[in-house]
């Protein structure tokens, strides 16, 4: 058995959660500006979250569900996933987005992932409450793909991960595999191979004996 992380946003779906949150809060341009500054190594990853889920305080459970039933897998994901599942390999999603957005997204093309390990946004009296919480808030994926092959018994040198993005770096630097999904600039040379589409990422998979049985 090999253990198989993706990145979510970017990576398995080009939905964007904390946008389509903000565009139904009405705060898209003040998350937008908070999300480049972040990109800009301004602020850290944990600070701009707190501070984007701070103005999508007070959203609506319904303007809520709405926006997590718009998160969509890429094409292709769902069928991917289905396929390393039957070659007996664990299928888990590390993100730094939302967990009821990925299970969404995962339960509209009938597939489920064996671990989700996402954040947040909590809710009281029927309104986002302006906090994030979750494991990957402080946290890095590095430690959370670790912790999670220790618990399965599986050794790093038989980890997958993908991913596209800086927060994604760290376990595709540990991971015995790396795969960079359309990957940044500062992260395609901590990649092993680089996909722009989920047809290429299972040829790619196929190519590493990763699809065969296990």
């Amino acid at each position: 058995m090999r253990l198989i992380a993706f990145d979510f946003d970017g990576t398995l779906s080009d939905s964007e959660m904390t946008v389509l949150l903000a565009e139904r809060a009405g705060v898209a341009d003040e998350v937008a500006a908070i999300t480049e500054r972040a990109m800009n190594d301004e602020l850290s990853y944990a600070e701009s979250l707190y501070r984007r889920a701070e103005l999508l305080g007070g959203l609506d459970e319904e303007a809520v569900n709405e926006a997590y039933d718009d998160v969509t897998l890429r094409p292709g994901a769902g069928r991917l996933i289905e396929r390393l599942q039957a070659a007996g390999h664990h299928v888990a999603v590390l993100t730094g987005g939302f967990e009821r957005g990925v299970e969404r997204a995962l339960a509209k093309e009938g597939v489920e992932a064996d671990t989700i390990v996402a954040n947040r946004l909590p809710m009281s009296g029927g309104a986002l409450t302006g906090d994030a919480e979750g494991p990957l808030i402080e946290g890095t994926k590095d430690d959370a793909l670790e912790g999670l092959a220790a618990d399965l018994d599986v050794p790093m040198e038989l980890t997958v991960a993908v991913g596209d993005g800086a927060n994604d770096l760290p376990m595709l630097e540990v991971a015995g595999l790396s795969i960079g999904f359309m990957p940044k600039p500062a992260v395609r040379s901590s990649c092993d191979a680089v996909v722009a589409s989920m047809f290429r990422l299972g040829k790619v998979l196929e190519g590493y004996r990763v699809l065969q049985k296990a």
